[in-house]
């Protein structure tokens, strides 16, 4: 600990050693006070527009299941995606709870993108030409920017992922340079 930090710390303890004994009973009266005050505060929170102001005592008396109904409707009149707050997580339970319901809303959500040209792509080490297998652990630690001992791991590893969400572009000139390496390289 540095010493500003070591004398901050001591100033500190020193000062909590003494606060109890000059610490009478109006001078904690007024410090709960103040900050009473302050935490009850709602000049800064208040709205300058009545309008808005109407708007947000309204709110504020809604109940859980009314202000979920507000969301939804909002979110419908203003064309608000919904976005995927827990990621993953949120979308495993949902299957479970649904059943069979939720599995064709499923099928037919992955159906609607299959339509559109893909343009990100994911890129997997099929196999390798054991006699380019220097070659090839080298461009890996390359692209990937492992070190070489794990370059030599995943190469040894094959068939393994190797970039997710790669343009077309860069993902034609990577499975072009594997091919002539000796690698086989599949876009999904």
């Amino acid at each position: 600990m540095s010493l500003s930090c070591r004398y901050a710390a001591q100033c500190c303890a020193r000062q909590l050693r003494v606060a109890p004994l000059r610490a009478s009973s109006s001078f904690l009266l007024q410090q709960q006070q103040r900050v009473a005050r302050r935490c009850n505060s709602t000049e800064a929170a208040a709205p300058s527009n009545p309008k808005i102001a109407a708007i947000v005592d309204q709110i504020s008396q809604l109940t859980l299941l009314e202000t979920a109904d507000l969301v939804a409707s909002l979110k419908a009149r203003l064309n608000i995606p919904d976005l995927p707050v827990g990621g993953f997580a949120v979308a495993a339970p949902a299957q479970g709870a649904g059943g069979a319901a939720a599995a064709p809303a499923a099928e037919e959500a992955e159906e609607a993108p299959a339509a559109q040209e893909k343009t990100l792509f994911t890129l997997k080490l099929q196999s390798f030409d054991a006699a380019a297998k220097p070659k090839i652990i080298k461009e890996v630690k390359n692209l990937l920017g492992l070190s070489l001992v794990d370059s030599k791991k995943f190469v040894e590893s094959a068939p393994k992922t190797m970039k997710e969400s790669v343009p077309k572009e860069e993902a034609e000139k990577i499975v072009a340079m594997m091919k002539e390496l000796g690698a086989v390289v599949v876009m999904e």
